[in-house]
């Protein structure tokens, strides 16, 4: 199968204009990668080169606020739906009708959001670290356990502060948060603000970010037993919100960064959704 190296276009999808990596053969089934905060799609370049062995093309949007061409201003300009709404004008824009979906993080948050909205034109869904966005939700209200870590929340969510806080020293404590990946990107002002929007527009209670249906889709959770950030009881409490196969995939050793920490089990889980589906 003849295979091509990455490359970047620019596609345009609704008002705005998306960088977006795509690599592997050029006949391949499609993967959508979307990454999550702070990174970009770099995160998955470890992975994207284990899919493209396994035969894949793989699409990996700059998404919302990532991409220079797609920066609104304003938090109501970065809510869920908007999010989805991205990916899949990202995909008419290469004509693209259907893929396999994998999101990590924030980016799995809006992979599940995609799912319900766009559930025809989603073949499979691995989600990486974030459980079904109803469940995190159940967890952030009843369990201290992701109330704790959670925390930095009360940070992001201070407009002005989060910013002043993270690109003090030459950025040095946003650089900190995780282990690159793009993370680069985020080292201005404007485009950190972008990105914490996705945040302010959803992750408070009431918002888009905790407000999904059940799932119809083929679906595979995987999430590290050491996260830090999204704990158990989200995890083991998303099979409620499936309604279609569903599996858990527990990396007993792995973090929060699985697409850098575990490249080659995530790849693994991926490759057998999408030959499942």
């Amino acid at each position: 199968m003849p295979m091509d190296s990455a490359h970047t276009e620019q596609v345009p999808a609704g008002s705005w204009t998306f960088d977006v990596s795509i690599g592997g053969p050029e006949h391949g089934v499609p993967v959508l990668l979307l990454h999550g905060f702070p990174q970009t799609e770099e995160c998955f370049d470890l992975v994207r080169e284990r899919l493209h062995e396994a035969g894949l093309r793989t699409i990996a949007p700059r998404q919302r606020g990532y991409s220079a061409g797609a920066r609104p201003t304003g938090v109501d300009a970065y809510t869920m739906k908007q999010l989805a709404e991205d990916a899949a004008g990202i995909l008419d824009g290469l004509d693209v009708p259907y893929a396999h979906l994998v999101g990590h993080g924030l980016g799995a948050t809006v992979a599940w959001h995609f799912a319900a909205q766009y559930p025809l034109r989603a073949m499979s869904l691995t989600a990486v670290s974030f459980g079904h966005p109803s469940a995190f939700g159940a967890a952030m209200e009843t369990d201290e356990d992701q109330r704790q870590r959670s925390r930095y929340l009360d940070l992001f969510m201070r407009a002005g502060a989060a910013e002043q806080s993270l690109l003090d020293n030459d950025a040095r404590t946003l650089l900190a948060t995780a282990p690159g990946g793009g993370i680069e990107a985020l080292a201005n002002e404007s485009a950190l603000t972008a990105g914490l929007n996705w945040y302010r527009a959803n992750m408070v209670p009431g918002g888009e970010g905790f407000d999904c249906p059940a799932i119809e889709v083929p679906t595979t959770l995987v999430w590290g037993a050491r996260d830090p950030i999204a704990g158990p009881t989200q995890a083991k409490g998303t099979g409620r919100f499936l309604r279609a196969d569903y599996r858990l995939s527990e990396v007993p050793d792995g973090d929060h960064w699985l697409p850098l920490r575990a490249p080659a089990a995530l790849a693994s889980e991926i490759a057998l959704r999408t030959l499942r589906n």
